[in-house]
Formats: structure tokens, sequence, C-alpha cells
């Protein structure tokens, strides 16, 4: 699902891949519940966290 993408995903593009909206996306991102950097006022998500988010989210639900 996410080998399309490079490895530092913009918010748009994370967003796209979860297919959830950028408010749902900046809530998780400023919880903590998925990590990613500022550079400046822009987040940067590593492919890597969302990886971990969609399994820990799955491991939630079963």
């Amino acid at each position: 699902m996410l080998e399309d993408y490079l490895d530092i995903l913009t918010v748009e593009e994370a967003c796209e891949a979860l297919r959830v909206g950028e408010n749902a996306l900046y809530s998780l991102l400023n919880r903590g519940i998925i990590k990613g950097y500022r550079n400046g006022r822009v987040w940067r998500i590593p492919k890597v966290a969302l990886q971990e988010y969609i399994l820990e989210s799955m491991g939630k639900k079963q």
C-alpha cells in the first residue's frame, strides 16, 4: 500500500495513504499518535511512522 510513496511524506500524501482528512491527521500528529517532525511550519511524516500506526491500529481492533 505505501510502496508508491517516498520515505518521507507530506501531510497531503499521508492523508491520501490513510484515507483521512487533514484535521484528523493533524490531530494524530499533535497528540503524538503518529510520529512526525516539523520543518518550519510544515509537517513531514516518515513512511515507517504510518506503517507503525496502521499495525498498532490493527492490533487494537483484533
